[in-house]
């Protein structure tokens, strides 16, 4: 495997060893010995045919699952060791998700749908909105903060579900094929938007069927039948270093 720059910064998400095993008397291995650190600063892209283990790793990472054999680490805190309430903590403090359905709520404005992100955190209704209007602003929508999903374009959409992802500043922003239902200028633009939006302290980790979005990343990890079988440093033109 090919490691980078980015190995001297921080590990903020580390799978160590890590298995996932669904089914009783049938066994399936979704994943098998998966080890893998995401450092800040990384804007990563993981590929693989379907079936290869993509969905349960994002699963791992998002907090969603525990493995069945190996760990989970957030900042060095096994994700095991932790209750039910605190992974949930965990995972709301540490991880935004952006789905390839934006998951907007059609009644409600550009800047209410970022808002939600930040319910039950203590803030006031004033640092809410001000917040929300940040991230939109950050995405290129601050002059679309009053307008619903139905008065956006897909690739609009889908940059409000970027803002509500990054609104909690988390330390890893999580994209599930964040292109599949956007055409391909609307994609790159969605690309070209996460490569903005990365910084020396957050990871952006992609998810996607699709090589051209892969290549706009830095890093591509390529799975196959549960395991990583390239790690690799990606050039500008999205070639490998």
């Amino acid at each position: 495997m090919v490691r980078g720059d980015s190995q001297v910064s921080e590990v903020l998400l580390s799978l160590d060893g890590v298995s996932r095993v669904f089914g009783d008397e049938v066994k399936v291995h979704a994943l098998r010995d998966v080890s893998l650190e995401i450092r800040a600063g990384d804007f990563l892209s993981i590929v693989g045919p379907s079936g290869s283990g993509k969905s349960t790793l994002l699963g791992l990472l998002g907090v969603l699952d525990l493995p069945s054999s190996g760990a989970v680490r957030i900042r060095g805190t096994d994700m095991a060791d932790l209750g039910d309430a605190e992974r949930s903590r965990m995972r709301g403090s540490a991880v935004g998700f952006v789905f390839q359905q934006f998951h907007l709520i059609p009644h409600l404005t550009a800047l209410e749908n970022v808002e939600t992100a930040l319910l039950y955190r203590g803030l006031s209704a004033g640092e809410r909105s001000q917040r929300a209007l940040d991230a939109l602003e950050q995405v290129g929508l601050g002059n679309r903060y009053g307008h619903t999903p139905i008065q956006l374009s897909g690739g609009e959409q889908q940059r409000v579900a970027i803002a509500r992802a990054i609104v909690t500043d988390p330390l890893m922003v999580l994209a599930d094929e964040p292109t599949g239902a956007l055409d391909s200028q609307n994609a790159a633009n969605v690309m070209d938007m996460f490569a903005e939006l990365q910084s020396p302290e957050r990871a952006i980790c992609v998810v996607t069927h699709d090589p051209e979005v892969a290549s706009r990343t830095q890093r591509r990890i390529t799975m196959l039948d549960g395991e990583i079988v390239a790690d690799e440093l990606l050039d500008v033109a999205g070639g490998v270093r």
